[in-house]
């Protein structure tokens, strides 16, 4: 079942990846899959089923010891592998990635490249963990030792969103592999055909059989019975809240581990000692990237009322001038929503924001949009109040909202105010002054005076409701990892 570009896949993916083979799916309802641009379909695949599940997991039951014993050098070199063939194809699957997602050539080309970045890291952190095998603790009993290991937690479930499908699944797939688990990824049935490169790419470097598995379907055929399934260790899950709730409850009933990333509101403070041409270039890359549809979205503005007109007339002259359009074609600014149900769920706040009156600075009235796919024009409302559901709930899609501020306290307070605490921005002309603000912020990763940086070497998770335990970084691997402790006469 090898897809390997934008044309070269089957029209009919009735196969799952499991213990190295593909086999016949046991779900028989199928799932479109789309060209969001094109509003076309472009295959359709088979919605695996409880019985998929339990197949994979016992594969990834059987290789885990195997895997385990191997140690984290030999692991290193398969995530080298994997990375290195990443890079090697990385025309094709960018490609294939505009096309089923919707991005424009060169965000699919930075989701690619975070992917391979986050599987080369983990291959350190794989060599590094050898070596902190069995190191001695300072224990004060005279006569007394005791050593540290780390053992991986077991077979885990990787449920993997639809918005960055490669990087997102890097940043689980990679560190339980680094540390010894094996797995079984479930891509999302949006955007399902990217992720199916991985199975071709585990058979290539000879990656064991079992290690991986991948299984296309739904929630409810494919992620209902793997989040519940008693074999499975531990589930890390990237998505909405709604059904995150349901992952930590279904795991709770085995005291399983869980990863949960999940909603963000996040805020952008640009003070009154900031460039405003230099801020509105942040405040855009925060919100219009990927059409808005991020986790950590800078999607709250709160700028210091003594420019805040010089702030929106700088953003609207940059909203004017976005190109919307063919992923595949260069020059593409946004591409369309990923799905249809994504661009109608965004459709509803617009439709709330004009019954509650909202201060309009660009909406679709402001430009025309491509004749097809799933677009929607790049909105900015300002003075938005606190209590409207714009402000309060994340839209994911391509609307920012703005409030201006008399102070840096009321800044940072209503930065603050806010179910979620995924990521935050401040912008400043004094950097000293936006790490001190960055630090009073609750969330777990705040830029200051930049784009939204992800690196592979620090933490990414949230407060309040938007998760649950840490990917990336050495975090990362330690949300893959058991503590064991081996004590006894020195």
């Amino acid at each position: 079942m090898p897809m390997t570009s934008q044309t070269d896949y089957p029209s009919v993916v009735d196969h799952q990846f499991i213990n190295n083979q593909w086999v016949p799916s046991a779900g028989t309802r199928l799932l479109d899959v789309m060209n969001p641009f094109r509003e076309e379909r472009i295959a359709q695949v088979t919605a695996g089923d409880a019985a998929d599940v339990d197949a994979a997991v016992k594969a990834a039951r059987q290789a885990q010891p195997a895997w385990q014993a191997l140690g984290g050098n030999a692991r290193a070199k398969y995530l080298e592998g994997v990375a290195d063939t990443l890079e090697a194809r990385r025309d094709s699957i960018i490609t294939l990635s505009a096309t089923n997602n919707g991005k424009p050539l060169a965000e699919a080309g930075i989701d690619l490249d975070d992917a391979i970045a986050c599987y080369r890291y983990y291959a350190g952190q794989a060599r590094g963990l050898d070596a902190r095998q069995g190191e001695l603790v300072s224990v004060e009993m005279e006569g007394v030792e005791a050593r540290t290991y780390h053992d991986p937690v077991g077979v885990v479930g990787l449920i993997a969103p639809w918005n960055f499908p490669l990087v997102t699944s890097a940043w689980k797939l990679a560190p339980a592999l680094a540390a010894g688990c094996a797995a079984v990824l479930k891509p999302s049935e949006v955007t399902p055909l990217p992720e199916r490169v991985l199975a071709e790419i585990a058979l290539e470097i000879g990656l064991p059989a079992g290690v991986l598995n991948l299984l296309n379907g739904d929630g409810e055929g494919i992620g209902a019975p793997l989040t519940h399934h008693a074999d499975v260790d531990k589930i890390s899950f990237t998505g909405s809240n709604r059904v995150g709730e349901a992952v930590m409850q279904a795991a709770s009933a085995r005291t399983a581990s869980v990863s949960l990333e999940l909603g963000g509101k996040s805020p952008i403070l640009v003070m009154e000692d900031a460039d405003p041409a230099q801020a509105a270039d942040w405040v855009m890359a925060g919100i219009y990237f990927n059409a808005g549809q991020i986790c950590s979205a800078t999607s709250r503005l709160l700028v210091h009322e003594s420019v805040a007109e010089g702030l929106y007339a700088a953003l609207a002259e940059r909203m004017d001038v976005l190109t919307l359009g063919d992923p595949l074609a260069e020059g593409t600014d946004l591409g369309p929503l990923t799905s249809a149900k994504q661009r109608d769920a965004v459709q509803c706040y617009l439709d709330i924001a004009e019954q509650e009156g909202l201060t309009v600075v660009r909406d679709e009235q402001h430009r025309s949009l491509p004749e097809k796919g799933y677009f929607l024009a790049p909105t900015l409302y300002r003075d938005v109040p606190v209590e409207s559901r714009l402000w309060k709930e994340e839209i994911f899609g391509p609307v920012l909202c703005g409030r201006s501020v008399a102070s840096e306290a009321e800044a940072i307070k209503l930065a603050n105010d806010s179910a979620y605490g995924l990521a935050a921005t401040v912008i400043s002309g004094d950097p000293e002054r936006a790490k001190r603000i960055g630090r009073q912020l609750k969330a777990g990763s705040i830029w200051y005076n930049s784009e939204q940086l992800v690196l592979p070497e620090t933490a990414w998770g949230g407060f309040k409701r938007s998760g649950v335990g840490r990917e990336l970084g050495p975090w990362g691997l330690s949300a893959y990892l058991e503590v064991k402790h081996v004590i006894g006469p020195a």
